[in-house]
């Protein structure tokens, strides 16, 4: 099995940027668009394009690993622990290349009324100028020649890679959608090829994590050379496979990631 996803570049390139704006688009996403010369040069190329964004460490400038073709996280771990830049891994929600922007759509967790996680606040208190850093790591998405329909499933966290794959399919594709999020005012005009069936599942407060895609996958018949997307909480993505192995989908037709792992309760 190849160590490296086939469409992640060989020479990744290392992006430094500044806020340019910050503004809220749902009750649970932030979006924040940054900028910069730079950004001219990103090989932008749709569907799930993803990056690893860098945060300055608090009270510290930004400080970048070096990178030496695919390698960066040894030169990250040298640099003292507090001076480190944040990590994360995001999905590129819109790019222009002509005004050097680019826009990243972060969910906003509360936890008892309070905002959670390094990068959710940092996204609602961003600042025209603060400064980013971003290293391009290619797609995912990456449909096996001779693929039949799309089926794509994720929760919130992987919300912008799936829109910006349905944005990005040819007009003929055909296929499902299936988007958990945690509110209805989180659903929001969408582009996609007519014979792609979208369902948005907005979460009640009653409702586990995960469950909503897995109903839905459930209920679809699979076909053996349909291409399943499947990303999101841990549980989701492998929940979500494990019922598209047993309806009879290969392996090699299906592309998975958890992004986080609920915690247990």
């Amino acid at each position: 099995m190849a160590r490296y996803p086939r469409l992640m570049p060989a020479q990744p390139q290392l992006f430094t940027a500044g806020v340019r704006r910050s503004t809220r688009l749902s009750p649970s996403f932030q979006r924040v668009t940054i900028g910069g010369p730079e950004l001219a040069e990103f090989d932008w190329r749709g569907f799930d394009h993803w990056y690893r964004l860098f945060l300055p460490a608090s009270g510290s400038p930004l400080r970048l690993p070096q990178v030496s073709g695919r390698s960066w996280w040894p030169s990250y771990l040298l640099i003292p622990e507090s001076k480190r830049p944040h990590c994360s891994n995001y999905t590129v929600a819109g790019f222009r290349r002509e005004a050097g922007e680019l826009d990243i759509d972060v969910v906003l967790h509360w936890h008892h009324g309070e905002l959670g996680g390094r990068v959710a606040r940092w996204a609602s208190q961003a600042q025209p100028g603060d400064p980013v850093g971003l290293l391009d790591q290619g797609l995912m998405f990456d449909p096996p020649e001779g693929s039949g329909r799309v089926l794509l499933a994720t929760d919130e966290t992987g919300l912008p890679g799936v829109l910006g794959i349905l944005a990005g399919l040819p007009e003929d594709a055909t296929g499902f959608a299936v988007l958990e999020v945690p509110d209805a005012g989180d659903v929001r005009p969408i582009v996609a090829p007519p014979g792609i069936d979208v369902s948005w599942l907005p979460r009640s407060g009653s409702q586990p994590h995960g469950s909503l895609v897995a109903a839905a996958m459930a209920a679809i018949a699979v076909e053996p050379n349909d291409y399943a997307y499947l990303v999101g909480e841990s549980s989701l993505a492998t929940g979500a496979r494990r019922q598209l192995r047993t309806a009879g989908l290969p392996t090699s037709q299906i592309t998975f990631s958890g992004f986080w792992k609920a915690a247990a309760d």
